[in-house]
């Protein structure tokens, strides 16, 4: 049998020019690109196939996204310490990949993260965005009043069913633990989103910038965001944030000790219960079913762009 190693990748990519995280047919995309440059240098074939912490959008950026990926030994080990380097020689200027290191048999980057941390950029400077900012800011016209944003904010945060905020995706449910959700100046006029969770389902978190963004410039009252969630529907009047403004900062993971468990906690399907709580019972999917908040765990799909 071939000896294999498992590899843990930090990534970060500009997504302005991709058509998101997942490999697709005929269009450039950040797993299709990093794919052939690992089997370009480490003169594999097929491509080696990565497992991805949140499967980002068209658009969306990351500066902290994590993947795996298990390869043969005797091709890491030729190259062991100049690999980094290598790839910094074939891939993209749009796309690095930060640190490469031998991982455990039981890290998942999809299923064994704790969280996913997100934040997204409002420029609301009614002359617009400073244009070397235009591909990672959105530019609101109307000035954002942020103490009612982060009052609104503060009624989602907690374990909900969140298909008022999300694309629905069949098979999948919708129930995410809201970790974080605030709003802070970065500067004068830029504004930024701190949203974190277990995982995200498609069009989440920049369905919830959308909603609050109304309720910055007062066209929407404190509580309707948690209306909304109450609902449990889609509300046409909640608009999805454009993506370019949108970033994965951060996945967080337990100590390796925890992997393997978190993982196992991590495919179980979630249900509420009456009074608010949650349990769950063994499936396929669970929190992990849509990891970023992108495509298919998708706002990336499956446990994680947004």
């Amino acid at each position: 049998m071939t000896a294999l190693v498992r590899l843990r990748l930090d990534i970060s990519y500009d997504g302005g020019e991709f058509a998101g995280w997942a490999r697709q047919p005929g269009q450039r995309t950040v797993q299709g690109v990093i794919e052939d440059a690992l089997a370009r240098v480490l003169r594999l074939d097929p491509a080696p196939v990565l497992t991805v912490a949140g499967r980002t959008d068209a658009g969306v950026h990351a500066r902290g996204q994590v993947a795996h990926v298990v390869v043969p030994s005797a091709a890491y080990s030729a190259i062991n310490g100049t690999l980094p380097r290598r790839l910094a020689g074939v891939l993209p200027p749009d796309v690095r990949v930060r640190r490469i290191a031998p991982a455990p048999d039981s890290f998942d980057a999809r299923f064994s993260a704790l969280s996913r941390r997100y934040e997204y950029r409002v420029c609301d400077d009614p002359v617009g965005v400073e244009p070397l900012r235009r591909r990672d800011v959105l530019w609101h016209p109307r000035p954002l009043n942020l103490d009612r944003m982060n009052a609104a904010a503060a009624g989602l945060v907690g374990e909900h069913d969140f298909a008022a905020y999300c694309r629905r995706r069949e098979g999948a449910t919708t129930i995410r633990r809201l970790l974080r959700y605030e709003w802070a100046r970065e500067e004068r006029h830029i504004a930024v989103a701190t949203v974190e969770a277990d995982a995200f389902c498609h069009s989440m978190v920049r369905a919830l910038v959308g909603a609050l963004l109304m309720v910055g410039d007062g066209r929407r009252d404190i509580e309707w965001p948690a209306k909304v969630l109450a609902a449990g529907v889609r509300d046409s009047a909640v608009n999805v944030a454009p993506a370019h403004g949108l970033s994965l900062e951060e996945i967080r993971y337990p100590d390796d000790d925890g992997l393997a468990r978190r993982a196992q906690e991590t495919r179980r399907v979630r249900t509420l219960n009456a009074t608010g709580g949650n349990g769950a019972t063994t499936g396929n999917g669970g929190s992990g079913e849509t990891a970023g908040e992108g495509a298919d765990a998708n706002e990336s799909s499956s446990a994680g762009v947004s």
